[in-house]
């Protein structure tokens, strides 16, 4: 399972801070709010960065973690850097992603265009995306992060369901799950979370290294 087709496809955010959204059955109501106001903090957001550690629990393969720093810039703009014994780089430089694995010795280039068309949540995390436009979302139990809101988003188009935890406090997203198909679940912690601050344009440029293999995916139908 790819980190660029699951760790990537989504961060939101959002604050509780009304009393209607405290413990117990939450309406129709609620949940409009939430949205409006999901969409309101990600419209205001231009740039993002945090670290994070990542678990992969793949269907018959043994768990999976890493840690790393994620930097995200409207529009289009993304870079994951892994550490540790697994490291891997992707990128987007608005036009390109690429996805660097030095253990494999190999990069995998696909079209911007062509990732967003897969997922409708990458899009949003992007700055290309409409929470209502291309979500199914409702309420969901936090993400196992104390006194976290817990939602639950189902792409329209298919792809990963999504659950995410965010801080009523801060507006900033501090859990991820990610669950595909076939049953595979991703899960993200972000820490040390800063929005709206100064990122180099170095940090979304990406050169292949000499002697790397360039995978190129085939067109999407």
């Amino acid at each position: 399972m790819k980190t660029c087709k699951t760790v990537i496809s989504i961060i939101l955010a959002i604050l509780l801070s009304s009393p209607a959204f405290g413990a117990g059955e939450k309406g129709s109501g609620d949940l409009e709010h939430l949205l409006t106001e999901i969409q309101r903090h990600y419209d205001r957001t231009a740039s993002y960065s945090a670290k994070f550690e990542e678990e992969i629990a793949a269907v018959g393969a043994p768990k999976r973690e890493r840690s790393g720093k994620v930097y995200f810039r409207k529009p289009g703009r993304m870079r994951w850097d892994f550490a540790g014994e697994q490291p891997e780089t992707i990128v987007s430089d608005g036009t390109t992603l690429y996805n660097f694995d030095p253990g494999l010795n190999q990069v995998i280039e696909t079209p911007l265009s062509q990732a967003l068309k897969s997922s409708g949540a990458t899009a949003f995390l992007l700055g290309m995306g409409n929470l209502r436009r291309d979500f199914k979302a409702s309420f969901a139990p936090n993400s196992g992060a104390g006194q976290s809101i817990g939602l639950a988003l189902v792409p329209k188009a298919g792809g990963y369901t999504i659950q995410i935890g965010v801080d009523p406090a801060t507006y900033d997203l501090i859990t991820l799950v990610l669950t595909d198909q076939l049953g595979n679940v991703t899960r993200v912690k972000f820490t040390d979370i800063h929005n709206n601050t100064e990122l180099a344009d170095i940090l979304f440029i990406f050169k292949v290294p000499a002697g790397v293999d360039i995978v190129t995916p085939p067109p999407s139908p």
